[in-house]
């Protein structure tokens, strides 16, 4: 509660307290202590683990290293690999076309190599692939099945193999 003191010029003023006897400023002081002292806390849980946990962590890895016959690649094909599995799995490309897409100035800019690397190692069923691509011209460009096997085999368009293109529209649904 503020106190009311008389003047000497006979005004009644109001004497407030200091901001450090308020409740809104320990309200204030408590929340950041409660901020802080998470910040800090959630950190360490993170880094602090039993020793058992540890010696079992490190005798896995070597395991897996041990047993591990692929070579290590660098953080670069691992980022070529990792764009290439997601232009094959998600937006159906072709090899070819992922491969264009992975060293394309406008595209990812990844080096030949790293490209290469890529698209021999990304997991992708291409005719399925192909298929896809092929469903979507279909039902969404009703072109034909002619058509849609020049669009799939087009250096300009989906870069399919014959083969991969011949089995897609042999697998369209009529």
């Amino acid at each position: 509660m503020s106190k009311k003191i008389t003047g000497e010029d006979g005004k009644v003023y109001v004497e407030q307290k200091p901001f450090y006897k308020r409740a809104w400023f320990w309200i204030v002081i408590v929340v950041l202590v409660v901020v802080i002292g998470g910040a800090l806390g959630s950190g360490s849980d993170d880094d602090s683990s039993s020793s058992a946990d540890k010696v079992e962590k490190t005798s896995s890895k070597a395991q897996s290293q041990k047993s591990s016959t692929k070579p290590k690649v660098s953080g670069e094909f691992t980022a070529a690999l990792g764009s290439a599995e997601t232009y094959a799995n998600d937006m159906h490309m072709s090899k070819a076309a992922i491969y264009d897409q992975l060293i394309s100035k406008s595209g990812d800019k990844f080096p030949e190599d790293a490209a290469k690397y890529a698209v021999d190692h990304v997991k992708a069923d291409w005719n399925k692939n192909a298929l896809e691509s092929a469903k979507t011209y279909q039902k969404d460009m009703n072109m034909s099945t002619a058509e849609i096997k020049d669009q799939l085999t087009s250096n300009s368009g989906d870069k399919f193999t014959p083969e991969e293109a011949q089995y897609a529209v042999d697998n369209l649904s009529k």
